[in-house]
């Protein structure tokens, strides 16, 4: 080479020294020069985060299962999804998450909640609903909930649902502006109602009051990347017909989801063919209140006519197995609900009927509890119990578009699930191992929007031991409150 050059050079020894480098530079830049647009093509797209390595559980309509896949994310959403090899030669990513020797599914979905009841957590246990209301969870209530315990009861719940891998849960309490609040700064998605009664509660105390609050509601959160904003009427015997009515007229209005508790008890339902002369689900329809914006939990005691009329309407059904199991509540005809085609999906409830907020215990607990109510071990297999955790639940909040499964377009939720602890080995069916096995403390890595919200099982967005100290603070108010009847909120 240096010979050519010393040939070139004398050659060409009358050309300037500018021209000279010219022509040099011609003959040898497809040489010694990398093409930009070359390297452009093999950057590949560039994308805001990729996760690599692991087993993806798709729950798309195929139910795709992906060895060794890769997921490339933009904006909050997900646009590509395959194989690790396939992902990697067509993007390049701002951030990388390793998932090699994990499981990576859709961010669980836990459809009905109260989440401040976290700090009434094993308060009182053992009684059937209406004792367990009235003599207790209603009077605690009434003496301690503010907006400062509804904040720390929410980011109790929000720290418990995330380490467990629930990435979007519905929810209906008491100022719940501010548990939106709470949740859009630790990052989290939810569809939160607003409660509306028909007696003084903590933040409302007139019906006029409450639909005040959640016009308020509803117009700030709408739009909301995170935030779903819901009216959320108690239920048919705490809420009158107009009432009922005048909630219907809101969702019809503003769009906004409707929450409720439906056929909860077979007290309840007894005490609506007294006095109202029909069932509640009958009676909703029947005043024209349900419709597919709304988001029905328990639905233990419905008819076979109530199950037709729900699915003509595309209402929205919560199971909550421990919860309904633990107050004695009954057994919801789920193997039947999704025989018939129902929008159904599952949930935990308060964790003062719970008492935590697992849905790996739910899924567990939905599969093995119809299986034994039915006497048929076929009944809610393991896939269709982590059905109802994720896509079925997605649509049973009407979110399907958005999330409940990795697919190009929805959000970006997604969680990273160790499969190397004891309990999971061997493995054999993904399926069986996710809902009969795997436990909340093997969740590794939680997504939401794009965005990590827990890594490797650091919370990032929730001060872990902030919230265990104020939670336990509450716990002596608590006791307080109960031991002197006369003190508490006005």
């Amino acid at each position: 080479m240096l010979a050519i050059v010393g040939c070139l050079s004398h050659g060409f020894k009358n050309m300037s020294k500018r021209l000279w480098f010219v022509v040099f530079l011609a003959m040898f830049t497809n040489h010694s020069l990398p093409d930009a647009s070359a390297q452009r093509r093999s950057a590949g797209e560039r994308v805001d985060m990729m996760v690599f390595g692991g087993t993806i559980v798709t729950m798309n309509p195929r139910r795709q299962l992906i060895e060794d896949g890769g997921i490339a994310v933009k904006g909050g959403r997900i646009v590509a999804v395959g194989s690790r090899a396939d992902i990697n030669s067509r993007f390049t990513g701002r951030q990388t998450v390793d998932a090699p020797g994990k499981t990576i599914i859709p961010g669980l979905v836990n459809g009905h909640t109260h989440i401040p009841m976290v700090l009434f957590r094993g308060l009182a246990d053992d009684l059937d609903l209406q004792d367990w209301l009235t003599r207790y969870i209603f009077p605690a209530e009434a003496k301690n909930v503010t907006e400062e315990f509804v904040r720390a009861g929410t980011r109790l719940g929000l720290a418990e649902m995330v380490r467990g891998g629930t990435t979007t849960y519905c929810d209906m309490y008491y100022f719940e502006d501010a548990i939106a609040d709470e949740t859009a700064k630790a990052g989290v998605r939810a569809v939160l109602g607003e409660t509306v009664i028909d007696f003084p509660v903590a933040d409302n105390k007139t019906n006029a009051e409450a639909m005040a609050y959640v016009e308020r509601f509803v117009k700030k959160w709408h739009g909301h990347d995170l935030i779903v904003p819901a009216i959320a009427p108690h239920a048919p015997y705490t809420v009158s017909a107009e009432h009922l009515k005048a909630a219907r007229a809101f969702s019809d209005r503003t769009g906004s989801p409707i929450v409720i508790h439906i056929s909860e008890t077979k007290r309840e339902v007894d005490e609506s063919i007294k006095v109202k002369g029909t069932s509640p689900i009958e009676y909703l329809a029947r005043i024209g209140f349900l419709n597919d914006r709304v988001i029905a939990a328990h639905v233990v005691w419905p008819t076979p006519n109530e199950l037709d009329i729900l699915k003509h309407l595309g209402v929205g059904i919560i199971h909550n197995p421990q919860s309904n199991m633990k107050l004695a509540a009954g057994v919801a005809p789920v193997p039947q609900m999704l025989r018939n085609g129902l929008l159904v999906g599952l949930g935990t409830d308060g964790a003062a009927s719970n008492n935590d907020l697992s849905m790996w215990e739910e899924m567990d607990t939905a599969a093995k509890l119809h299986k034994v109510f039915s006497g048929d071990p076929k009944v809610i297999s393991a896939q269709e119990a982590f059905e109802l955790a994720t896509i079925r639940g997605a649509q049973a909040l009407h979110l399907e578009k958005e999330i409940g499964s990795i697919e190009i377009g929805k959000r970006a939720d997604l969680v990273l699930v160790d499969r190397s602890e004891l309990h999971q080995i061997p493995s054999y069916n993904l399926y069986s191992d996710l809902v009969y096995a795997t436990k909340a403390s093997g969740v590794q890595t939680v997504i939401i929007n794009g965005r990590i919200i827990m890594q490797d099982r650091r919370l990032l967005t929730l001060d872990e031991a902030a919230i265990k100290a104020t939670a336990r603070i509450f716990r002596e108010r608590i006791l307080k409150s109960l031991s002197n009847p006369g003190e508490g909120t006005k």
